[in-house]
């Protein structure tokens, strides 16, 4: 019987690059593929996205939300992109009522569309658009510890077979993408991503250890340079939650000429 996989952290680019063939994200585009052919196929998805921030953790709760272009100065093919997979309103609802349950507050949304965090990747890994999919808010005090309970909260949704996926990415300094040759970026992106995989795969640590180093990342080398801001590396922490254990799988890629890194639980 194959493994039932818990959750997937994926680095997801540059806002709609990789669907409009961008040399710099083929690696990253051939990556989530082969992931989406290697594992079962879930029967719904619950997507933490980078891009989408409350004051409580928030549930889309819509049968059909549409979609969010929430990127800017791309062409004009890339605002018409299509989605049209389904949203799942029960299990919007028993999200709500796990993370309740937990002593975690949250709301259901039945309005909000879907935004480039999860459209993107999707689009790439499951393209017919036949799986459906709840999006989950970061909470907006970044707090690195509440993100592992929030994971901790949704743990059983394994038993339903749902794959959680946190979209981010494991390098997100913007004006480092552009920049020829910026300060200490290409010493800081190795550090960190070695930093990282270890924290991820190591089985020398207790869980108790590897929680404590997750939530306090920003003290691992070369942190603050690769994350400025931590909302592309928190949803790692909620799937990080959702498993409790080393990661199954690494996947070490270079996306936009600096190295990056997903994880399989």
């Amino acid at each position: 019987m194959p493994p039932n996989y818990r959750s997937l952290f994926i680095s997801h680019g540059g806002g709609p690059l990789p669907l409009l063939g961008d040399p710099g994200h083929r690696a990253m585009v051939d990556c989530l593929q082969r992931i989406a052919g290697d594992i079962p196929r879930p029967a719904a998805i619950v997507i933490v996205s980078a891009h989408w921030e409350a004051s409580l953790p928030t549930i889309t709760a819509g049968a059909q939300p549409g979609l969010i272009y929430d990127y800017y100065g791309f062409p004009e093919e890339s605002y018409q992109i299509q989605y049209p997979c389904s949203g799942d309103p029960a299990l919007a609802q028993k999200i709500h009522k796990l993370l309740g349950d937990a002593g975690i507050p949250s709301a259901l949304d039945a309005e909000r569309g879907f935004d480039h965090g999860l459209f993107v990747p999707l689009k790439i890994m499951y393209p017919q658009a036949d799986i459906p999919c709840v999006q989950l808010s970061l909470v907006n005090t970044l707090d690195p510890a509440l993100h592992i309970r929030i994971g901790q909260a949704l743990q059983s949704l394994r038993d339903d077979d749902v794959l959680l996926i946190g979209s981010g990415f494991s390098f997100h300094n913007l004006p480092a993408f552009f920049s020829p040759r910026p300060v200490g970026i290409e010493k800081a992106n190795i550090a960190f991503e070695e930093w990282l995989l270890h924290t991820c795969t190591s089985s020398d640590y207790s869980e108790d250890e590897r929680t404590q180093l997750l939530t306090d990342w920003d003290e691992a080398p070369g942190a603050r340079l690769c994350h400025p801001r931590e909302e592309h590396l928190l949803p790692l922490h909620v799937c990080y939650g959702v498993a409790q254990a080393p990661c199954s799988e690494k996947f070490e890629l270079e996306i936009l000429n600096k190295k990056s890194s997903m994880y399989l639980w």
